[in-house]
């Protein structure tokens, strides 16, 4: 059995999407100090590094990441990859030989030399789903999809990519590095925080062959 961990460190350094506040650690017991323990405490968005986005993160009145069921982030993935796109839309879709019933995708992109290279400056221009790509996916009966970047969606259609899925109840992995990961089919464990009323939560995410 192989584990890979496409998940993004947390740390001060993790990239953000343009206006998220800045990651704080705070370490307010320290050994070092002479107290008796280390205790840190911790400042982010939702939407910081790896996490899933919840139907409530668009959809008003949507279903919260507490409430959506666990099956959804175990089971198999089908890792697809497409080195050469630019975006992903619904003629790249239709190319792609998915396996028949697939409920869970993860695209491997260009996005992944990003992370390989350690680029941690945000690239506006990073690959991800149009909105006809999106409609393909919803009437695929696809549950989880996932992109080798910050969102799921291209920059700039951001909001009607995150509308279309999340009212459709596909739920969006977003901030996963896959540079080390070969295409194929996985089986996929990403278990959100259980934050009460919360539209997003930080995943630990994990692939196992």
């Amino acid at each position: 059995m192989k584990i890979i961990d496409i998940s993004i460190p947390v740390s001060k350094k993790t990239p953000l999407w343009p206006g998220t506040s800045r990651i704080v650690l705070k370490k307010f017991r320290s050994l070092k100090r002479g107290d008796n323990s280390n205790d840190t405490e911790i400042e982010m968005s939702m939407h910081a590094g790896t996490h899933i986005d919840a139907p409530l993160h668009f959809i008003r009145k949507g279903a919260s990441i507490d409430q959506l069921p666990l099956k959804t982030f175990m089971g198999s993935v089908f890792v697809a990859y497409l080195p050469k796109v630019k975006e992903i839309n619904a003629e790249v879709l239709k190319k792609l030989n998915l396996p028949k019933k697939v409920e869970r995708i993860l695209f491997k992109t260009s996005n992944s030399l990003l992370w390989k290279n350690g680029i941690l400056k945000f690239k506006k221009d990073y690959v991800g789903l149009t909105k006809d790509a999106t409609l393909w996916l919803s009437r695929r009966g696809v549950k989880l999809v996932g992109v080798d970047y910050l969102s799921v969606a291209k920059f700039n259609e951001i909001v009607s990519v995150h509308k279309i899925l999340l009212k459709n109840k596909v739920i969006l992995l977003e901030g996963i590095d896959l540079s080390g990961v070969s295409p194929g089919t996985y089986h996929l464990i990403c278990l959100p925080l259980k934050i009460s009323k919360a539209e997003a939560a930080p995943v630990r995410a994990i692939l196992i062959k």
